[in-house]
């Protein structure tokens, strides 16, 4: 009895050791779904409801995962300092904050209607500072591991490497809703330009390392199946930094003197416009490679969570120019993504629950080769020389 009440603590800790910090990719594809239902300006009877639903779903999977990690450092610290040493897995930290302000934005957005408006914004402002704090810190510390520890080549360059640079992107969407709630004057406009500055830092992190991720594939050839859905990672930041202009607009009237109000406005649709023209380039692009991945033997794996987030924030995005343009164009656009959007959610959502219940999820990850290999071999950052 004594033995199998000490086994049962160390068992339950090593169904967690190799739990990384992709994990939280099913949070941020969770939440998202309901989030951008609700920015969509079509009423679908029971979308509502649904999109609550989901939310809170993602509440329940985000506490538990939280939990998970926690053992996961607790009782696997070696595990868990391979994972910041391995370049395919350390951009993945940018996951936790993203998951944070995923879930606290749709707290204020659709959860509110289950817990209250009061207690949703206090969950949205909690999420939203520990978020822009975990973001912040992995923008500067997965990049400086890069440069130090990983040094990976142009040839190694992959979509994972915006993760951690697209969380501070997320706070500047999510930011503005809580504008409202601080003293006028000096605090709420602190807080909106400061959304206005995470958006400029993620933006221009991004455009240096964006170059590098969409020449990998033209010069190196496809990436592994695996590692295909990777590609619509890249339409994260078009996403979400066109639904950050878009309410930092929407708050900016009252908040920021003018012109600078009606210039917020303006700028929100000179940038959102032909930024959304290119992710609508890239999900083509994107959707190609997958389709000819799939033809070629591509099963479910975690990666296809990266289907869902990125696809969310063109949703609120196309909603957003919807709302400043009035254009119907936008309107359609958003509803025709949030199908897809659905699709790609239900599709990850049932290979996941089939990997955890019958056992192959979490599962170990490839170790990384110390050298490079010769052509299609798989690199450290799971791309093909």
């Amino acid at each position: 009895m004594v033995i199998a009440a000490h086994s049962l603590p160390t068992a339950r800790a090593a169904r967690v050791r190799h739990l990384g910090p992709n994990w939280y990719a099913c949070v941020m594809g969770t939440s998202v779904v309901g989030t951008a239902g609700a920015a969509l300006r079509a009423q679908v009877p029971g979308l509502r409801g649904a999109c609550t639903a989901l939310w809170a779903l993602s509440l329940v999977a985000l506490v538990a995962l939280l939990a998970a990690r926690a053992r996961h450092w607790t009782h696997h610290r070696d595990r868990a300092r391979a994972h910041l040493l391995d370049p395919a897995v350390a951009p993945f930290y940018g996951c936790l904050s993203m998951a944070l302000l995923a879930v606290g934005g749709g707290a204020a957005t659709v959860g509110r209607d289950w817990i209250g408006t009061g207690p949703a914004l206090a969950l949205d402002a909690v999420l939203f500072t520990a978020g822009t704090a975990v973001g912040l810190a992995a923008a500067v510390a997965v990049p400086y591991l890069m440069a130090a520890h990983h040094r990976g080549g142009p040839r190694e360059a992959g979509p994972v490497w915006l993760l951690p640079l697209v969380a501070p992107m997320v706070s500047a969407a999510v930011g503005p809703r809580l504008v409202p709630l601080l003293p006028p004057g000096q605090p709420r406009e602190t807080l909106l330009l400061g959304c206005f500055a995470l958006f400029g830092l993620s933006l221009l992190a991004t455009l240096a390392t964006l170059p590098l991720v969409f020449a990998r594939p033209l010069v190196s050839g496809p990436l592994p199946l695996a590692l295909t859905p990777g590609l619509f990672l890249v339409l994260g930041p078009l996403g979400q930094s066109t639904t950050a202009v878009g309410l930092i607009a929407d708050a900016a009237p009252g908040v920021v003197p003018a012109p600078y109000d009606r210039g917020l406005g303006v700028f929100a649709v000179l940038y959102g416009v032909p930024v959304m023209g290119f992710a609508l380039l890239w999900l083509a692009l994107a959707s190609a490679h997958v389709v000819r991945a799939r033809r070629r033997g591509m099963g479910f794996s975690m990666t296809w969570w990266a289907f869902t987030f990125p696809v969310g924030t063109c949703v609120t995005g196309a909603a957003s120019l919807a709302g400043h343009t009035g254009l119907a164009v936008y309107d359609a656009l958003a509803t025709g993504l949030y199908g897809l959007l659905t699709a790609a959610w239900l599709a990850a959502a049932a290979g996941t629950v089939r990997g955890l219940l019958s056992g192959e999820l979490p599962e170990a990850p490839r170790p990384a080769p110390a050298a490079p290999r010769p052509a299609t071999a798989r690199t450290r950052s799971g791309g093909v020389r």
